[in-house]
């Protein structure tokens, strides 16, 4: 399997750009997982079972949430999850 993918972006992007996949972790249990809740409803459901399923196996999880689905998550989120976790989940749900 390659490490290259084709992802597109449902904001007009005219040309697909191509990326290579994040390096996976090969455990998580001595890692920090940030759960982000983009603010969609029932997205909250999901996180909430995550984490609860993750925290049984003694992983360190984080929650996060963007103020709105509408628009990116502000800077300072981004950059505080960067900083304080090795990956992160987001919540896509309606």
């Amino acid at each position: 399997m390659t490490d290259e993918r084709i992802l597109l972006d449902p904001t007009a992007e005219l040309i697909p750009a191509t990326r290579t996949l994040s390096k996976r972790h090969r455990s998580l249990s001595d890692k920090t997982i940030g759960l982000l809740n983009i603010s969609k409803p029932r997205g909250e459901i999901f996180l909430d079972r995550l984490e609860q399923k993750l925290t049984e196996k003694g992983i360190q999880v984080l929650r996060y949430s963007k103020p709105t689905f509408t628009k990116p998550a502000p800077i300072d989120l981004r950059n505080e999850i960067a900083t304080k976790c090795d990956a992160v989940i987001e919540a896509l749900a309606d």
